[in-house]
């Protein structure tokens, strides 16, 4: 039997999360909001009506060209795309087509081991990136077909990549991995759910080894990434078996139906000539000078996947610790200034970080940036329990203790009496009462049991609040035992 393999390039729409949309200023988010509250008449489409230019999407455009190591166009246009919806007022969209912001580019893609095979780096690459506006949005309500014009107008950029992936696995690494993009310089919330990203999945097959591009078939409709891998493996196996059958793969428009797991056909799929593009006649090309072009790139931060390289071989962090740590900029950010006021072991910061921070981030509902807990709060944290001012468990309560309060470590261990207690005086007399009042287990440990000295520790520990320095403890209880 011949093997196949999949060709599969994804067209991904992305909302910017600008205050307002694209030409005009309703709101651009209008997400739980009530139906056909956030329009105009630009929007709309109404007779008469220009479109003014939002300078916000174009900045963040750039942003996003800068990150997609994009070749971006000194001079870009704006087009109309023509075809006839109930959710397309105008009749056209605004978009821009031959003469894009930016051309090119690629965003490189780790993809983890499998039982097929060892982990490597899928490098796709970007056919081009454009602006564009939003359509509205169809609801069926019973025999009825409601109109949302809300989104109508939002500011997206669309970006197609060139068909470079292999599989449904990797199609789903390369939407985490934009996401994350996203997120990290701030152009897009990229929440699938909300709308704020969108995918389009494109597939083919051809016998493993060939470089024949053969007839594609669309998926549309996909709102979460394990939809999309679900999506493609289906027509992955569809397009086998028709293939098998003797039969020819048609250029079908497909829709994906989440809660069927199962794929419909649309409608043949439209070429470019049907949308009969032409410059838009009511705005001026994009101009862009060198200084704004190096101004954007000056504004971009380390890219996630650079630092997290960067984390694994200064910070000497293991692979899961760094793919954690850089999942997100604000998370990144906390980490590595608490590395730097700690000084030391920057993986004992990492533990701290993925095993009580994360608890509290995730218990919360918070991300980093929004705790009263600081990074230098975790350093100070962490050294009062190297210097044995407090024990490990008194540590972890000081987080809760100075992300609720806002106080210092070192205020609320004064504040609250919790430093830890090594005074010799004060621990024997709680072990003297602790082995008065035990007399049972006294025998026991005498006759042999010594892993009892645990229990014995503990009461000495439960009785002080944990704050008694419990090697102190449990010399002093070894003594008195003998």
């Amino acid at each position: 039997m011949t093997k196949y393999e999949a060709v599969i390039g994804l067209e991904t729409h992305i909302q910017l999360n600008t205050t307002s949309k694209i030409f005009c200023v309703c709101k651009a988010d209008s997400w739980n909001d009530p139906p056909n509250t956030n329009i105009c008449p630009v929007c709309t489409g109404l007779p008469g009506v220009l479109p003014v230019l939002n300078q916000r999407v174009v900045e963040k455009a750039l942003l996003l060209a800068v990150a997609m190591h994009a070749e971006i166009q000194p001079e870009s246009y704006f087009d109309r795309k023509n075809y006839f919806y109930p959710d397309l007022p105008k009749g056209y969209q605004i978009t821009q087509y031959d003469r894009p912001i930016a051309l090119g580019g690629w965003l490189d893609v780790p993809v983890p081991a499998s039982p097929a095979g060892g982990a490597y780096i899928r490098r796709v690459g970007i056919a081009k990136l454009h602006m564009e506006e939003d359509a509205g949005k169809t609801r069926n309500a019973g025999h009825l077909r409601q109109i949302d014009f809300n989104r109508c107008g939002v500011p997206l950029i669309e970006m197609v990549t060139n068909p470079d992936l292999r599989t449904a696995a990797e199609a789903a690494q390369y939407l985490t991995r934009l996401r994350q993009l996203l997120r990290w310089i701030g152009v897009s919330e990229a929440d699938m759910e909300k709308g704020h990203l969108r995918c389009d999945a494109n597939v083919s097959i051809r016998p493993a080894g060939s470089q024949v591009l053969n007839p594609k078939t669309e998926i549309k409709n996909v709102n979460a990434i394990d939809a999309v891998r679900e999506a493609i493996e289906k027509e992955f196996e569809r397009q086998v078996r028709e293939v098998e059958a003797g039969h020819r793969i048609e250029a079908w428009t497909l829709d994906w139906d989440e809660e069927a797991q199962v794929l419909r056909k649309m409608r043949s799929k439209e070429t470019e000539a049907d949308y009969r593009y032409f410059r838009e006649p009511d705005l001026l090309p994009v101009c862009l000078t060198q200084a704004q072009i190096d101004a954007a790139a000056q504004e971009m931060p380390e890219r996630p996947l650079d630092r997290r390289a960067r984390f694994m071989e200064t910070y000497q962090l293991p692979e899961y610790d760094a793919e954690i740590l850089t999942a997100e900029r604000q998370l990144s950010d906390f980490f590595e200034a608490a590395a730097t006021a700690y000084g030391d072991e920057p993986k004992k910061v990492s533990n701290w970080m993925m095993n009580e921070v994360l608890r509290m981030l995730n218990e919360q509902g918070l991300t980093a940036g929004e705790l009263r807990l600081q990074p230098a709060h975790l350093a100070e944290i962490i050294q009062l329990v190297d210097d044995g001012a407090v024990n490990a468990a008194t540590g972890k309560a000081l987080l809760a203790k100075v992300q609720q309060s806002g106080r210092s470590p070192a205020q609320v261990v004064a504040d609250e009496g919790l430093a830890r207690v090594s005074d010799d005086s004060a621990i024997r007399a709680v072990v003297e009462a602790v082995l008065s009042e035990s007399p049972k287990e006294v025998e026991s440990y005498r006759a042999g049991k010594v892993t009892l000295i645990g229990w014995f520790v503990g009461q000495v520990m439960r009785r002080m609040g944990g704050k008694a320095d419990p090697a102190l403890a449990r010399s002093i209880l070894e003594e008195l035992l003998r």
